[in-house]
This record gives structure tokens, sequence and C-alpha cells, in this order.
């Protein structure tokens, strides 16, 4: 599928082809005109082009009836040929790499601690392990053959990168990332020359936020505001199947969105902010002076209330409930069709999505989901911020080159 000047009338239809097979597939050529509203040759055109590509595939046999029988047209998700993207999250303590299809599924994963490397040499680090990571799973990058020992080699699309922080997708830059230490980290540029893939770079609320209109409900298309509580605090909008991104890619800074009934006090000089009183650092830290966890870490919180232990259970509670007193905040400015909030014990337990529902108050507490792929979000989310560029641009050789990578 080779392209010239002026195709870009051919880039939207084959994104509006991809994208309907995604949501109906698998479905007919004749049901794909119907529902993208393109005559049944622009959809053959497009359809063709991307078979040809590796995107779609027939599903023969399928019957039809009387006269010549349905082919239906379905992603490529197939073990053999089937596209898969890589996800890369980079959390504060570690890091998450995951393997994904075309619908998001996650097929491999595994977690990276980096807690003593230095800042200035982790993006390398990173790079290094996943790199090491993809081979094992799928075999040599750049290298036809039986893949790894999990399953056969399958084309590798890219890399789609996602953490927390003010991060510039445009040139895949960290601007700002207290935590990590990072300030104008050309993090997308660094991955890209390791790992020789396509690469791009968000934050991750806006990754979340792309995964869940991509491969979630149908209302995150209508409109979404999405509420990431870790180690950073930030948030996500997005309408009409698009995310905000603000000048700068600055959009989704909520870490001093006030918390009704907080008096905790917040280095800004404030208090009662949504950062220094709801995130993990602050709840890690909070667990410890309680003599609940012997060290700050939100997964042994959760891992204690799990195993009854009150003092836990009660102090996850707590923060549940102060989200979703700043998510109330978040529902009356944005009035969105759905709000999706990643908090971890939330995610993991539905009695705590109930509280934060409950703090949100009547009628809004219907419209708080958590993400659709439960503890998978992370590395399936980050796979989003390539696979949404893919969506929308099927015919671009940076985001769709499976021949060129394997």
């Amino acid at each position: 599928m080779t392209r010239t000047a002026g195709d870009s009338r051919a880039d939207a239809n084959a994104a509006a082809v991809l994208r309907t097979v995604l949501a109906h597939g698998p479905v007919a050529r004749s049901e794909v005109s119907r529902l993208c509203g393109l005559s049944p040759a622009a959809v053959s055109r497009q359809a063709t082009g991307l078979l040809r590509g590796g995107l779609l595939r027939e599903l023969h046999g399928s019957g039809g009836g009387v006269g010549r029988p349905l082919v239906p047209l379905d992603l490529n998700t197939g073990a053999v040929g089937g596209p898969v993207a890589a996800g890369l999250h980079i959390g504060v303590p570690a890091s998450t790499f995951g393997l994904v299809d075309l619908r998001g599924r996650l097929l491999a994963r595994r977690s990276f601690s980096h807690t003593a490397i230095p800042p200035a040499e982790l993006p390398a680090a990173i790079a290094d392990r996943l790199g090491a990571f993809l081979d094992e799973f799928n075999g040599p990058r750049g290298h036809h053959g039986a893949g790894g020992p999990h399953g056969p080699h399958r084309p590798l699309l890219g890399v789609g990168a996602a953490l927390g922080g003010w991060v510039r997708p445009d040139d895949g830059t960290v601007v700002r990332h207290t935590a990590l230490g990072w300030h104008d980290q050309p993090l997308g540029a660094v991955l890209e020359a390791r790992l020789g893939l396509p690469v791009r770079v968000d934050n991750h609320a806006r990754a979340i936020a792309h995964a869940e209109i991509l491969f979630g409900r149908p209302e995150a298309g209508r409109s979404l505001v999405h509420l990431f509580v870790g180690n950073v605090v930030d948030a996500a909008f997005g309408i009409g199947g698009t995310v905000h991104r603000g000048p700068g890619a600055a959009a989704g800074d909520v870490a001093h969105l006030p918390v009704p009934g907080s008096r905790t006090p917040c280095p800004c000089g404030r208090t009662g902010c949504l950062q220094a009183t709801a995130s993990d650092t602050a709840l890690g830290a909070e667990a410890v002076r309680r003599g609940i966890v012997p060290d700050p870490s939100v997964n042994l919180l959760v891992d204690a209330a799990a195993v009854g232990d009150p003092r836990a259970d009660r102090l996850l509670r707590e923060r549940a409930r102060a989200v979703g007193r700043a998510a109330a905040l978040l529902l009356d400015v944005f009035n969105p069709a759905v709000m999706v909030v990643t908090e971890l014990s939330s995610v993991l337990h539905e009695g705590y999505l109930d509280e934060i529902r409950e703090a949100a108050g009547a009628p809004r507490e219907h419209r708080i989901v958590s993400p659709h792929a439960g503890p998978a979000v992370l590395p399936g989310a980050a796979a989003a911020v390539l696979l949404d560029r893919l969506f929308d641009a099927p015919l671009d050789p940076l985001v769709r080159a499976p021949s060129r990578l394997t």
C-alpha cells in the first residue's frame, strides 16, 4: 500500500473502515459500507489494502445462505501473522512491559524494578530490558522465524510508552516528571534509537483514555473523563473520540485540585490538594505512620486489607472517599458520559469503587467505572498510545510497517 501526496481522503477512508471493523467485527463489507457511510467500492478498495497490509483478515467459511457466501472482515488478531504492539508503562518504582494485539488484549507481561538506577541512565536501561522482553516473547526483532518460546513470531508494529507527569507526544519528550527526576527528557528518541522501532509517548492518563475509547465502553467514544490516582495524580478528557491535550500538551494536571473536606498540607503551601491527599505516595506514608505496613507501599496496604486487616481497609476507604469527592468536581465541570477512575484498590476490589461512587453522590455515581482492562490496564493503555495513531492513520508507514520490522 503506497502513499502519495494528496492521499488524505484515502487515509480517512482507511481509518473509517478499520475503526468500523474494530467496533463491529467480524462484519461483512456491505455492513461496513452501511455503518461508516462509504460506498461499497470505497470499502472494497480500502479493505483490500488493509488485508494486504496485514491489519485485517477474512473469516472464510462463515456461510451467508443461498448464493455468494459472505466473507466477514475482522481485525487480524491471529496467532500467526496478527500484528502486535509493545506497551511500556514507566512507573516510579518499576516499569511494566506488555505485548498487545489489535483489540488491545494483553498477550504477555513483565515488570522491571529500577529504584536503584540513576535518572540519567534510566531511559537506556528500560529500553534494553524492554528489548530483551520483546525478543523473548516474540522472537528476535528484525528477523522472520519461529518466534520465542511463548509462541510464533508476529509482526511488531512498534512501542507505545506511557508515564505520569507532563509529556509532549509530538516529539516524545518528557517535559517534567519530578518523581523520576526527568526534565526535557527525549524519551521517544532514546527508545527508538536503542530498539530500532517506531515509538510514541504520552501521559498515562491520556493513554488510558485512548484505550477506553478504542477498546472500552461505547459511551467513552462520546465523552469521558479519566482520573488516574497513583504516585502521580492526573486526568484526561475526551470528546467525540478525541483526547484533549491543550497547548503544550499540558492538559490534565489536577495535582492541586481541592478535595472537599481535606486538610492535608501540600508542598504548594495550601491544604487539601488532591495529590497531597490521595496519591500512592501520601497513602503509603500514612500507612507506615499508622503502623499498618512496614514500608510505604500501596501494594502491601492492599494485600493487608485483602487478608482482613481492618486498619488497612479503613485507610483505603478513606482514600476512596477523598477520590470520590474530587471526582464529583470533575463530573460537575465536564459532565461526561462516563468517568473512568484508575486507582489500585478500586480496580482490584469493587467495594472500594463503591466508596468512590458514594462519595461522588447521586445521580452521578452510576457513571463512575474502573478501566475495562482491569489490573492489566497499564501496559495495555501504553500500547494504545501507538494503536490509537494506527487506527487514525493506517496508511502511515511510520505506524503501519510490520513488513519493515520483521
